[in-house]
Order: structure tokens, then sequence, then C-alpha cells
């Protein structure tokens, strides 16, 4: 074999040894993904079926409910438009109350309801997820405008 032949040979080892490190760095971290989606989204079905998301929003004040085990937990999650029921089996975060914000993340089991395999709640009073906030003022501006417009239906309808 010549010199060239040689660089040529340890040139396109080189491009498909990049190429195979960059595949299964790609797939690496795509398996690793999780979006968010909001209980609206949830309850909509725009969420991947098979695979694992995470949801956030307010937890309902008195959904929570341990069951005999201790560990496992039932609660609610709400963006003010729709409700995700939540089982999550472990210990919840200290700052885990009702009424504050929570993002968890899991799947969606085979009877609607999500199944949580972590659950993470706000850091400190003033702390909201971003996501969170952006769905509930998305909601909270859907809300207004559906009450508008039921006010002015009901006033036309009363004329």
């Amino acid at each position: 074999m010549r010199a060239r032949q040689k660089r040529m040979l340890f040139v396109g080892t080189a491009i498909v040894g990049v190429g195979i490190a960059a595949a299964l760095a790609l797939n690496a971290l795509q398996s690793n993904i999780a979006y968010f989606f909001s209980p609206s989204q949830v309850m909509a079905s725009e969420h991947p079926q098979d695979a694992v998301f995470r949801v956030g929003g307010l937890v309902v004040k008195d959904s929570l409910q341990r069951q005999p085990d201790g560990l496992t937990v039932r609660f609610d999650v709400t963006d003010n438009a729709a409700i995700v029921p939540i089982v999550y089996t472990g210990i919840l975060p200290d700052l885990f109350s009702e009424g504050q914000g929570v993002v968890a993340k899991g799947r969606i089991g085979e009877n609607g309801t999500f199944r949580a395999d972590e659950v993470l709640a706000k850091h400190d009073e003033s702390y909201m997820p971003p996501e969170v906030a952006d769905t509930l003022k998305t909601a909270h501006v859907d809300g207004a405008v559906e009450a508008t417009a039921s006010s002015l239906q009901g006033e036309k309808i009363s004329q």
C-alpha cells in the first residue's frame, strides 16, 4: 500500500468512527428527552402514548390521598382548564403541598391516570416552573375569553 492509500483508509475510518459516535450520542439524548405537557394537552391526548413526558400545574386542594402502603399517593394536577389524576409511589418532596406548583415525570397508564416516576415541587414561595406559569397564564386567558363569550351570549339570549 502506498502512503496515499494509507491516508485515505485512515480518513475513511475516522469519518465512519465519528459518524457512529454521533449516532450513539443522539440516540442516548433522544431516549432521555421528556417533553412538558399541560393537563389540558394531556386530556386532549396531545401527549406521546408510549413515551415518558412531564405534566405540570397546581395540585388540586383536597385531592391528596395516601394509600395504606404509606408510599403511594394519588393527587390531581390542574391548569385551571383540565385536571389530570396522578399516582406516585415514593417519597414526596418536602415542599410538596396542595395548591402549589408541581411537575411530574412519567407516563399515562391504561386507565388514563398519569403514573409518575418523579415529582418535583417548587423550591420557595415565589418560584413556579416556567412551563407551569405559561400554562396557567394561557388557561387563565382562555378561561377569561370563554367567560366573556358566555356572558355575551347570555345578554343576546335575554334581549
